[in-house]
C-alpha cells in the first residue's frame, strides 16, 4: 500500500541518464510522479581567476579529488593553462564513483590512483606513506568541514585551489507548482530553496536530505526533516524514500 502522502517528487539533481535508475524504478512500483531539476548548477572559474591564487600546480604532484566537478575542472584549468599533468602525478578519489570517473582523463592501469570509501579514512596510512609531500585539493568555493578536519589530522601538506563555484539556478518557473516531497543532496539546494523562493513556507511538504551538512542546512531554515541518508536501513535516498513510503 503506497503512502497517501507521496505522489509527487522534485529531485534538486538533473535526472539521471540510465532508464534503470533506482527513482524510476520507485515510479514504477509505486506510481509516483518524479520531477528531478537541479537547484544548483557548477560555473567553472577563468584561467585569469586561477591565475590570481598564486597557486603553482607544478609544486603538486599528489591531487585529491572530492567529486566529479573537481576532476573535470582540474583537467580542464590544466588545458586552459597549458599545464602538462606529468605521468607521475597521484590521485587520491574520495570514493569509487570519483576515481571511476577519473578514467575519462587517465589511462587507470598506468597511474597511481588511491580510493576511499566516500571518506579518507581508509587512506590515512598511504597519505602517511607520502607524507613529505604535497598535495593540491580542487575546489569550489567552499570545501566540506569535515574533509578540511580530516585532512588535517593526517599531518600533510596540503593546499586547496578554488577551480569552479557553485551557482543559485532560476527556479522562477516552479513558484506555482507543489510537491509532496522535496529532495536535497546539498548545503547549496537548501540555499537555493530560500534564495528562489524567500518566502517558501513547508507547511505539509516533506523533506528528505542526503549527509550530515544538508541535514544542518535544513534544520538552520527551520524546516522539518523526515527522511535523512544515509543510514545502515537507507544507504540511499531511493531507499530511503522506499522505506518511508512503506512504514
Amino acid at each position: 500500500m503506497v503512502s497517501m502522502k507521496i505522489k509527487t517528487i522534485l529531485i534538486s539533481q538533473p535526472e539521471p541518464s540510465n532508464e534503470n535508475s533506482p527513482y524510476s524504478k520507485l515510479k514504477r512500483k509505486y506510481n509516483i510522479k518524479i520531477d528531478f531539476r537541479p537547484f544548483i548548477h557548477v560555473e567553472g572559474l577563468t584561467a585569469k581567476k586561477v591565475r590570481s591564487q598564486r597557486v603553482d600546480f607544478s609544486k603538486f604532484h599528489n591531487i585529491i579529488l572530492t567529486s566529479r566537478n573537481a576532476v573535470d575542472h582540474f583537467f580542464r584549468i590544466a588545458e586552459e593553462m597549458r599545464f602538462k599533468v606529468p605521468d607521475q602525478t597521484k590521485y587520491f578519489c574520495q570514493s569509487e564513483a570519483v576515481a571511476f570517473y577519473l578514467q575519462k582523463y587517465v589511462v587507470y592501469r598506468k597511474r597511481k590512483i588511491y580510493v576511499g570509501n566516500n571518506s579518507f579514512n581508509e587512506l590515512e596510512s598511504t597519505f602517511e606513506k607520502f607524507s613529505g609531500e604535497k598535495y593540491l585539493v580542487p575546489t569550489s568555493g567552499s570545501l566540506n568541514p569535515e574533509i578540511v578536519k580530516k585532512l588535517d589530522s593526517f599531518e600533510i601538506s596540503w593546499d586547496r585551489v578554488q577551480l569552479y563555484k557553485t551557482v543559485v539556478s532560476d527556479l522562477s518557473n516552479l513558484s506555482d507548482v507543489y510537491y509532496d516531497l522535496l529532495v536535497f543532496f546539498s548545503p547549496s539546494g537548501i540555499d537555493s530553496l530560500f534564495k528562489n523562493f524567500p518566502d517558501f513556507e513547508q507547511n505539509k511538504t516533506l523533506i528528505a536530505v542526503y549527509g550530515k551538512t544538508t541535514l544542518e542546512a535544513a534544520k538552520s531554515k527551520n524546516l522539518k526533516v523526515d527522511i535523512t541518508v544515509p543510514t545502515e536501513e537507507s544507504r540511499s535516498m531511493a531507499m530511503g524514500i522506499e522505506n518511508y513510503i512503506n512504514n
